[in-house]
């Protein structure tokens, strides 16, 4: 992180300063990174005796409401006249695991860009916005949880870091590095993690809470995913599809399509896997993109899909049906056959 913003920021945060007024903002719907982070942030600036608000463009999947501090969040899309004023009355916002406001929905993009805090980002993904006066982004970090640590590790006060924070910086990681597989996790993550638990994160527990969350209609919806899977062998490619029919006949609850995606790209021969899920309530087809080696899905999110992410996942969404949606991403595929061929080695 670079020491000046570090210093800089520190001074305005230190007691002599006064208390601040305080905002955190994760993007629209949050996963285990970005309230890992969020959450680790709130309780560590609430020890440094700042008012404090996360608010979260919308809700979390059931299997994070049991972290600290998860009901203390103000969600924006249910609370937008109270919440837009928790905005315009702080005087920092900071911006936790993404870097452009559009990726907070539509309403809150508007609420953000009409207020003049200090803006402080905090995020691990490719081609940030320039909206920030202090910006910490690495793409090389496992996680915004990770750059999370490293920001109070920078303050010199590691020694704040209690259970709370542990837990839920642990979480982001957790999540963010796929239990620790994804080429993201380094040695620097194992090092930060062995802290964690040091400090009360308890793993047994919090993967637990976060990965055993499986019902029987969930299990019955993978099942229907598999089944909807298709494969592309001559271009290394696997995708699925999930109607808002088979979502709703199975009781979808939200995060419950969380890691479909990886059973296609587990797949042998497999270098590009993407899901396709129809949401009749926003009129969009939301894409998980994930890739091994260099293709870079972030790259073919930001050009086809109105997405972006990592080199190895990103996110995208179509105005488009179900099925144009399909035939597009078949239509562009094929132009990527080299780039596959030579992305990874079996």
């Amino acid at each position: 992180m670079d020491k000046n913003n570090i210093k800089t920021l520190y001074k305005l945060l230190s007691p002599t300063n006064g208390v601040k007024n305080i905002v955190i903002v994760s993007h629209r719907n949050p996963d285990g990174d970005a309230y890992g982070s969020s959450l680790a942030l709130y309780h560590f600036l609430k020890k440094k005796k700042h008012d404090v608000t996360v608010i979260s463009p919308n809700d979390c999947p059931n299997f994070l409401k049991w972290m600290p501090g998860q009901k203390d969040i103000v969600l924006f899309e249910s609370n937008i006249k109270a919440a837009t004023e928790i905005l315009k009355k702080a005087e920092i916002v900071f911006t936790l695991d993404f870097n452009a406001f559009h990726r907070t929905g539509d309403k809150m993009q508007l609420a953000l860009e009409k207020i003049t805090p200090t803006f402080v980002m905090i995020d691990h993904h490719q081609s940030p916005d320039n909206y920030a006066k202090f910006t910490f982004s690495n793409v090389k970090k496992s996680s915004t949880s990770e750059m999370i640590y490293d920001f109070i590790e920078a303050f010199n006060e590691v020694n704040l870091i209690d259970k709370d924070i542990a837990s839920c910086i642990y979480t982001g990681i957790m999540t963010d590095t796929g239990s620790f597989r994804f080429p993201s996790t380094t040695s620097r993550t194992h090092l930060i993690t062995a802290e964690l638990l040091d400090r009360g994160a308890n793993s047994d527990i919090i993967y637990s809470n976060v990965m055993d969350n499986n019902s029987y209609d969930r299990m019955q919806l993978l099942g229907t995913a598999l089944n909807n899977m298709r494969i592309i062998k001559e271009l290394k490619t696997a995708y699925i599809t999930l109607s808002q029919d088979e979502l709703n006949r199975f009781n979808f609850e939200k995060g419950g399509t969380e890691g479909f995606v990886n059973y296609a790209l587990s797949l042998k021969d497999v270098i590009f896997a993407v899901i396709f899920i129809e949401d009749k309530i926003q009129n969009i087809i939301k894409m998980s993109f994930r890739s091994k080696g260099s293709f870079s899905v972030n790259e073919f999110a930001r050009t086809h899909f109105q997405g972006g992410g990592h080199t190895n996942a990103a996110g995208g969404k179509s105005n488009l049906n179900l099925n144009q949606t399909v035939n597009k991403f078949l239509e562009i595929i094929p132009k990527y056959k080299n780039d596959l061929e030579k992305s990874y080695e079996i």
